[in-house]
């Protein structure tokens, strides 16, 4: 009798039900500790439940936002008279729970998502429109030739294969740029400065400059510059908060 238990074979279990059984216990392990992990940040001193009168003024402040965005749309803009330099450097200043999301989009679209990032842009009619719609989160002005460089010298990055890869290899700029005729470094600073033929290509090569926050230079006043406020345009002046940031 015991004999023909012992010869009975044993259940057979694929290893790729095993492996697949296995791959579950470990997924259920991680999603039990990032559950906890959660449930832990909720009850820390940190979290905060918003009260409905919050949530209402925050609502009241993101339609406040829209209807000035409207106002400054339809103000009239000086005309544009041939600048010394083509090339405008934008800072955004601003822009958190107050702002509406139109406002968001056109930062977005200046490729201005972070706060102290910065951008190089061609002057132009779109630009400048852009710009008076979200002129309480970003100034602007006319970068001179140190500015420049410094900035790229100092901040440049590349956005390759949506990952930043520093300025530090020529051979990545010839990959890149190369069927432009820009080589290295030196031709990226002349085109950014000359304003030239393949601005576009090379300003959208370079990822926004992360910039330092400024310890005096900006007060957090969404008034314009000229009005002794931090916002709009700074025109020759915004280089001296170049150099503060970069």
């Amino acid at each position: 009798m015991a004999t023909e238990e012992e010869s009975k074979p044993l259940n057979y279990i694929p290893e790729v039900v095993l492996k697949k059984r296995r791959n579950n216990e470990e997924w259920a392990i991680r999603r039990k500790l990032q559950l906890e992990e959660r449930v832990k940040r909720l009850k820390s001193d940190n979290f905060i439940i918003k009260k409905p009168q919050q949530f209402i003024r925050e609502y009241r402040d993101k339609e406040l936002d829209l209807i000035q965005m409207k106002q400054r749309g339809k103000r009239k803009r000086p005309a544009m008279v041939t600048p010394k330099s083509k090339l405008l450097f934008i800072i955004r200043i601003g822009g958190k729970q107050d702002m509406h999301p139109k406002a968001r989009k056109v930062l977005y679209s200046l490729r201005l998502r972070k706060i102290f990032s910065g951008v190089f842009v061609k002057e132009n009619e779109a630009i400048m429109e852009h710009l008076q719609k979200v002129e309480p989160y970003v100034t602007y002005g006319y970068p001179n030739l140190k500015s420049m460089k410094d900035l790229i010298y100092k901040k440049g990055v590349a956005k390759i294969n949506k990952e930043r890869v520093p300025l530090t290899d020529n051979n990545v700029i010839e990959q890149a740029l190369g069927g432009h005729g820009i080589i290295c470094i030196e031709d990226i600073v002349n085109e950014i400065t000359s304003a030239g033929p393949h601005f576009k290509e090379v300003a959208n090569f370079l990822r926004p400059f992360n910039l330092n926050k400024p310890e005096k230079a900006l007060q957090g006043k969404k008034r314009r510059f000229k009005d002794g406020g931090d916002s709009g345009n700074r025109k020759d002046q915004i280089n001296e908060l170049i150099s503060k940031m970069n």
